[in-house]
């Protein structure tokens, strides 16, 4: 079933009875040739583009809750890619051309919006720093405009800019940045990897793994055992535990990451904006809430809630930034379980048992990987070798010393 204005205008004028389950919900066969284990943003992504793009193979998504009820629906719904590091920027640049026809691909409304994201400034050298990023930005393709305090006064006039401790002098502007419906992502991957064939399993949690001579042959699930000559895990924050039951050790933390959601506003934040003297982002979407968020808990926990001090510290930070969000009333909040990498950067590579391969280690930066990353990783599925946006990846990086530390934190996955 395609979606279309006049397929609307038909079912608004017969009650809405036409319309059809966007995906099945078939039972688990015995027997695939490749099952993606986790049912979020990065699982579906990778089905879908394995189905669509790379193989006629029979394909099965485990996911061991419903569907989206992981990172995915707990996101604050932003994409950019405003990267300092080569490897890093190519490879969030081709997420966000991804993003741009993500709608036209899949025929799925997922409200993107395309009003652009500021980073603030708030000291000279702040403003070296976002220039040299700004310039790797351009070198690798993307958009990138530094703008002056008067330039910034012009398009966010509510700022607070004469702030004692924090006065805004500019910001690093892409005018390409936005944020797009985060469980809209969800569901439009899901339905098009339905429409390529693929088997997508809810309520199955993988409860161990049939390895014999280093091989992994069958997984064991809470619905029964699941044959497939490849699995491609993607399970964000529950990394680390599932890649144990294979006897898989990961450099990899899970943490807390709250968002939250104002109530309905007017028209009032223009894009995305981030507070560069604190750890705070904001931007409103198409139902009108403030979308809001700043720091992990960076304590480890498998919680999907976090705790009252980075409440605190975000609305602290939202405050300093724009003193008028005091008037708005705080509607709900919520927590995602973040794999926080020991360099700040992803992981996509096979692992050291055949047949096994891993997506992880995206820390906060996940959703607006999600394109690129399922792209990449049915790429390494499919043929056995790296997509050459994700070479970068691998997980021998850390023996060999070849790190992505973006934010040049050392070895501490609670500071990336």
């Amino acid at each position: 079933m395609s979606y279309s204005a006049i397929k609307l205008i038909k079912e608004a004028l017969t009650g809405n009875r036409g319309w059809k389950p966007q995906w099945r919900r078939p039972e688990p066969q015995s027997n695939y040739d490749i099952v993606i284990i986790g049912g979020g943003g990065h699982g579906l992504a990778t089905a879908y583009y394995l189905a669509s793009e790379y193989s006629n193979k029979k394909i099965a998504v485990l996911e061991k809750g419903w569907l989206g009820s992981g990172n995915i629906g707990r996101n604050t719904t932003i994409f950019r890619s405003n990267y300092l590091l080569h490897e890093n920027e190519k490879f969030y640049e081709m997420a966000l051309k991804l993003w741009e026809r993500f709608e036209q691909d899949l025929n799925y409304n997922a409200m993107i919006s395309q009003r652009g994201i500021i980073n603030l400034f708030h000291s000279d050298a702040q403003r070296d720093s976002y220039v040299r990023r700004g310039n790797s930005m351009l070198i690798n393709g993307a958009d990138a405009i530094l703008l002056g305090q008067e330039e910034l006064k012009n398009k966010y006039p509510f700022l607070n800019y004469d702030n004692a401790r924090f006065p805004i002098k500019g910001g690093l502007w892409q005018p390409r940045g936005g944020t797009i419906r985060h469980d809209a992502v969800a569901w439009g991957y899901a339905r098009a990897a339905d429409r390529n064939g693929v088997d997508i399993i809810e309520n199955c949690e993988v409860t161990g793994f049939d390895i014999k001579n280093g091989k992994c042959n069958a997984v064991e699930t809470s619905r029964g055992i699941i044959k497939a000559k490849k699995f491609g895990i993607a399970v964000a924050g529950f990394s680390s535990t599932l890649m144990e039951k294979a006897g898989i050790s990961l450099p990899i933390e899970s943490h807390v990451l709250q968002a939250f959601v104002s109530e309905s506003l007017k028209p009032v934040i223009p894009g995305v904006i981030t507070f560069g003297a604190g750890h705070f982002y904001i931007s409103q979407s198409d139902k009108g809430g403030l979308v809001f968020g700043g720091d992990i808990d960076g304590y480890n926990s498998y919680a999907q809630r976090g705790n009252m001090p980075v409440v605190e510290d975000v609305c602290e930070g939202g405050m300093a930034l724009m003193p008028m969000i005091g008037k708005a009333r705080l509607l709900r909040m919520w927590g995602g379980v973040m794999d926080m990498s020991m360099d700040g950067s992803p992981i996509i590579d096979r692992t050291p048992i055949e047949g096994i391969y891993f997506n992880g280690g995206w820390c906060y930066g996940g959703f607006k990987a999600t394109p690129a990353s399922g792209k990449c990783f049915a790429h390494l599925i499919d043929t056995d070798t790296f997509h050459p946006n994700a070479t970068s990846y691998r997980l021998d990086r850390f023996e060999r010393g070849y790190t992505l530390d973006e934010k040049g934190m050392g070895a501490q996955p609670n500071l990336h």
